[in-house]
């Protein structure tokens, strides 16, 4: 048996969990940050990706003729 007191033991195996447990939190703050960014990316595509369906369907409800397409 060792000679030191069990509540020296016991500190350590407390310190390592803190420690392991800090890391978990950064790699799910990194994950969750990550996330985040992409949602804001993606929620702005769609923003734009209803103003033109919007546009769209004013002109067809409105008879104007549609441009040409960018290739055409």
């Amino acid at each position: 048996m060792s000679d030191r007191p069990p509540d020296t033991e016991r500190i350590e195996r407390l310190e390592i969990r803190l420690t392991e447990q800090e890391a978990v939190i950064e790699d799910l703050n990194a994950a969750l940050t990550a996330q985040w960014t992409v949602i804001d990316r993606l929620t702005r595509q769609l923003g734009r990706l209803q103003e033109q369906v919007e546009e769209s369907a004013f002109r067809a409800a409105s008879g104007a003729p549609e441009p040409p397409p960018p290739h055409y």
